[in-house]
């Protein structure tokens, strides 16, 4: 049994408690709670620290800390600096550029691009004559010459080749860059907290210190982060509550095209993303994600239908695709890769409860083209379409985009941003769109600009009309 003297703390959002507990009380996520070793004697527990130890002033002191304490009204408005990258996709995801003090966790699968990425980001970021620092934990000035080489990159970049903390936060105190980039996270350690370099505590204290350091000297600090197998960011989930921004990679590092994602931006947008495609002189963006998603798209197959998903601030045509089969397991197979699981189990439910289609004792696989994660509810009857076109072996109607989120009963509810999907659609040459029957009076109206479109609207109040339209 755990001494009760012991300090725990949950992993995924780093509650602390003193004795181990199952269930976390914060978060309520299982067995989340590791053991958090103590710092050592040099550390706060001694009475003797240092006081210029970056470690102890993160842990002890906030780096948004005010000496008064102000109504909303007498807050005064703060004046962000922000500088270019060079690329107008990753300015958008930064919200305008990279911000002054700003700390941002980049993350994705080993060999998708990180690093290049980050390269080019320091290649083409506006210094204002400063300095750009590239520290490295993994790789040696070297191998990071060759890849710029490889990149074209003729700024001359500072190496650090460093894992110790202290002496890469001495590094950033003597150069003061303008950028720092830290490559990995994980890599990282400072010798006044106990663990290995990527423990928990490690990550949590060495990230604390950073943040310090970016925010008290102005200075631009982007995080390069491991995922776990399950593809969420590896170490405590405190890290991402921590930074400014968290940009995640997202789509197959073996294929040509790369999709970014913000997740976090607190001085942005949340949910943008951008495309990229990986070729040999780095990551260039794709002038048209549109012709990515959809090109090469089946005609007249089972189980594809069109969709549009609103991504951030952009509407995103999407194809979905269904494959329904015979199982040949005693607990038939559900794969999803794009849709949320759970969502998808509710949508195979509803069209099991309307249409007794024997789908609970078949194997369903749901993706979604190009790898594009999709959380939108209008999304809800595309996936159901696509479910009962696969199963009945009938393609839908042609050239038709479906709208609409689904409730238990079957009912098909309206959509927001309706203008912006039907506008990105139609350059795909569509010709109808499937809509919910509630949103007949919005487009009717006189003024609203749907008729100038020259689409034919469908509507459908519930699963059962939606489909009677579609396979007629």
């Amino acid at each position: 049994m755990a001494s009760k003297n012991k300090l725990f703390f949950c992993k995924e959002c780093g509650y602390e408690t003193i004795g181990w507990l199952g269930k976390c009380p914060s978060c309520g996520s299982f067995n989340s709670f590791v053991n958090a070793p103590e710092e050592s004697s040099s550390g706060k527990g001694s009475g003797k620290t240092d006081p210029n130890s970056p470690v102890y002033a993160a842990s002890t002191y906030s780096w948004t800390a005010s000496d008064v304490t102000l109504r909303l009204s007498e807050c005064g408005e703060e004046m962000y600096k922000r500088h270019k990258t060079g690329s107008e996709q990753l300015d958008m995801l930064f919200g305008g550029g990279i911000t002054d003090g700003s700390v941002t966790l980049v993350a994705g699968e080993p060999g998708i691009g990180k690093s290049t990425l980050l390269l080019q980001v320091a290649a083409g970021f506006d210094a204002g004559g400063k300095d750009i620092l590239y520290v490295s934990g993994e790789e040696s000035p070297a191998q990071i010459k060759m890849r710029a080489d490889r990149l074209g990159i003729k700024r001359d970049i500072l190496i650090c080749a460093q894992t110790k903390f202290e002496t890469i936060a001495k590094e950033i105190s003597e150069r003061h860059p303008s950028l720092c980039i830290i490559d990995s996270i994980q890599t990282l350690y400072s010798e006044q907290v106990s663990g290995t370099p990527g423990s928990v505590t490690q990550a949590r204290e060495v990230t604390a210190g950073l943040v310090r350091i970016a925010k008290t000297n102005n200075i631009s600090i982007i995080l390069v982060g491991h995922i776990t197998k399950e593809g969420a960011i590896a170490g405590p989930k405190i890290l991402e509550h921590m930074v400014d921004t968290v940009i995640g990679f997202e789509g197959d590092s073996s294929g040509g095209y790369r999709i970014l994602r913000v997740i976090k931006n607190r001085f942005g947008k949340s949910g943008e993303l951008s495309f990229f495609e990986m070729g040999t002189k780095g990551l260039t963006p794709v002038s048209s994600s549109s012709a990515l998603l959809i090109s090469g798209r089946p005609l007249n197959a089972p189980g594809s239908v069109l969709t549009s998903a609103i991504e951030g601030s952009a509407a995103i045509p999407v194809e979905i695709q269904a494959l329904v089969t015979d199982s040949c397991y005693t607990n038939p197979q559900r794969m999803t890769y794009g849709p949320d699981r759970a969502r998808t189990n509710m949508i195979i439910a509803v069209c099991e409860k309307n249409f007794s289609s024997g789908l609970m004792t078949k194997d369903i696989f749901i993706n979604v083209i190009s790898g594009l994660k999709i959380s939108d509810p209008a999304t809800d009857l595309a996936l159901a379409c696509a479910i009962v076109s696969s199963v009945r072996d009938i393609p839908v109607r042609a050239n038709t985009l479906i709208l609409g989120e689904i409730g238990l009963s079957g009912e098909i509810r309206p959509v927001s941003g309706l203008m912006k999907r039907l506008s990105e659609a139609l350059a795909l040459g569509i010709s109808s769109v499937v809509l919910p029957g509630a949103m007949a009076a919005e487009i009717g109206k006189n003024g609203s600009g749907y008729s100038s479109l020259g689409l034919e609207f469908i509507y459908a109040d519930n699963i059962h009309e939606a489909i009677d339209i579609l396979f007629a």
